[in-house]
């Protein structure tokens, strides 16, 4: 049983690098696709919607394979068809290094790009949701666009957003388990690995058990948040 959970904190350790780093990366992103998505050119709000409606609208789990192995099968795909007119082998190795990184990489780029999208639309929903009276009233008082955002809006839509947002962020924590399609040594591969070796479904159990601890970890902490701005009420 201490072997056991030796392997399984381990594994909860890289669930919790994937949840960190994703939303380190994500949140801000998602902010820039927000903007992108609500802008008056219809050329680039049709770029996000189209990117929005990809991340949405297709698997986290197809998104991971094919951001690990998508690079690869490209490379060789130039190489084969290019080699003859790009004989620099300086080329063929720099292109290599762009487009191969490690699994653990990859998962990072699907989950951040995913999210991004989720992420975006809340922020849209919430920015949309303040009346246009509140920016013409920061204009009269001297206020510019950036300090109109930045003061009077972005804290509002903090406060309307953090539910919406509290939800994706449980379900960030569950779907680190997805990782392991590709072969990340995270908490469900764990007890994947140590449930077959040991013949037993107690490891699957800890697993749950250890995600069941994280979200409660999570959601304690999005209440305080909401507690610590309910001065908007």
């Amino acid at each position: 049983m201490q072997q056991l959970l030796g392997i399984m904190l381990k594994g909860a350790g890289v669930s919790l690098e994937i949840f960190f780093l994703t939303l380190l990366f994500s949140l801000p992103l998602a902010l820039f696709v927000a903007f992108g998505r609500m802008s008056q050119n219809w050329m680039v709000r049709g770029v996000f919607k189209l990117y929005i409606l990809i991340m949405r609208g297709t698997p986290l789990i197809l998104q991971i394979i094919f951001i690990y192995f998508g690079p690869k099968h490209l490379y060789a795909f130039l190489h084969r068809t290019l080699s003859s007119a790009i004989m620099s082998p300086g080329f063929w190795n720099s292109l290599r290094f762009i487009l191969s990184y490690n699994r653990f990489a990859a998962v990072i780029i699907a989950f951040v790009l995913n999210y991004a999208a989720y992420f975006a639309e809340i922020y849209r929903g919430g920015i949309e949701s303040i009346s246009r009276g509140q920016y013409e009233a920061a204009k009269v008082l001297g206020f510019t666009g950036s300090q109109t955002f930045s003061r009077i809006i972005l804290p509002q839509v903090v406060k309307r957003i953090l539910p919406a947002t509290g939800n994706e962020v449980i379900t960030l924590v569950k779907d680190s388990a997805l990782a392991q399609v590709i072969g990340v040594a995270e908490l469900f591969h764990a007890a994947q690995t140590a449930s077959a070796r040991e013949f037993s479904t107690t490891p699957i159990f800890i697993a749950g058990l250890f995600y069941l601890v994280m979200n409660w970890v999570v959601t304690i902490v999005l209440s305080r948040c909401e507690k610590s701005l309910s001065y908007y009420r």
